[in-house]
């Protein structure tokens, strides 16, 4: 971590392009992350994550490679500190031995305090993701089979 920057990894057990799914696909990003979502997924398009009722992430993606590298504005649609475009997250996807290193890096985060609540954040929805990206399920709902699992 460095200023504004957060840094966080995880390994997850499964090829690229099944990773690359969970950031493209409504169906599958909702799984791991939301209640409802929303995405227009190309350079350009707009994004919409209602996390929990109250929370609603908001952005736009700029780059899109697949099975490789997302990055998109980032902020939260009743934020001050954190509005819709005031910050970027990068995703980068790394094929290793049996499955693929996802590396989070999130930019221009205005105070450690915003720092320590994302890095929260994102430590909880890569574990969702790790769990269901390795084919451990999950209910329709979007709750984890197995919570303890994370």
């Amino acid at each position: 971590m460095t200023d504004n920057t957060l840094t966080k990894q995880i390994f997850i057990e499964c090829r690229p392009e099944t990773l690359f799914a969970f950031f493209t696909d409504p169906d599958k990003m909702i799984r791991w992350m939301g209640r409802q979502v929303l995405l227009e997924t190309r350079i350009g398009g707009k994004f919409r994550i209602d996390l929990n009722g109250s929370d609603i992430a908001m952005g736009e993606y700029k780059e899109l490679v697949p099975n490789e590298r997302i990055v998109m504005t980032w902020g939260w649609e009743r934020s001050k500190l954190v509005p819709p475009g005031s910050s970027t997250v990068e995703f980068r996807l790394a094929p290793q031995d049996n499955g693929t290193l996802l590396t989070l890096t999130h930019y221009d985060l205005p105070s450690a305090e915003e720092i320590a609540s994302h890095a929260k954040g994102w430590t909880h929805f890569m574990g969702r993701l790790r769990t269901l990206a390795q084919g451990l399920g999950s209910r329709p709902n979007g709750a984890l089979s197995d919570p303890a699992a994370i």
